[in-house]
């Protein structure tokens, strides 16, 4: 099997005494990478198993060490909403109502969004957030009513009800994108 390059020291290959034609020595290694690997078959791992190992390996690599990821606008409107309406469906089915769980996973929906929106979508996060609690507000609240009319006066009353919960999120992303973006500018600025 063929070491790859990193590992393979620099100048022609050498083999150890007593090794195989087909196992190359790897300096500080004590047996070589196959036999690390086995399956049920012939005892050997396939190449499909390594390169697969080498494909989690080196995925786990890139999401550890690299940058997080990034919202779009579009994507940050998604996770606000199934952010609000997971934590109002869980309120709810644990509490029969909209109350503390429900703005306590509001905040944390909004937060999530202004850290994590891309810089060219940072308006995004303060406006997905009420549209998503709005939402969640339609759909998931309490009580019976009849009509549009009904429904846009339960809507006021509840809006009206959490206000304190939703300024305190919307505040809070609003504050974070604001930093972001002045910190953004003065990066650019410096350079």
């Amino acid at each position: 099997m063929e070491q790859s390059i990193r590992t393979q020291p620099p100048g022609p290959r050498r083999r150890a005494p007593g090794r195989g034609a087909d196992e190359a020595a790897v300096p500080g290694q004590s047996r070589p990478p196959e036999s690390r690997l086995r399956t049920a078959s012939d005892g050997r791992s396939g190449p499909l198993v390594q390169r697969l190992l080498h494909r989690l390996l080196t995925a786990r690599r890139q999401r550890s060490g690299g940058p997080p990821a990034r919202l779009t606008a579009v994507g940050a409107g998604v996770v606000a909403a199934a952010g609000t309406l997971a934590f109002a469906g869980l309120d709810r089915l644990m509490f029969g109502g909209l109350g503390v769980l429900f703005g306590l996973g509001y905040l944390v929906v909004c937060f999530q969004l202004a850290v994590r929106v891309r810089y060219p979508d940072l308006p995004a996060a303060p406006i997905c957030g009420p549209i998503a609690f709005a939402a969640a507000l339609v759909l998931l609240q309490p009580g019976t009513t009849s009509g549009i009319t009904g429904q846009v006066v339960a809507l006021a009353g509840g809006l009206a009800l959490r206000a304190g919960w939703l300024f305190a999120g919307t505040g809070l992303a609003t504050a974070i994108v604001t930093a972001r973006y002045v910190a953004q500018r003065r990066r650019h600025r410096s350079r």
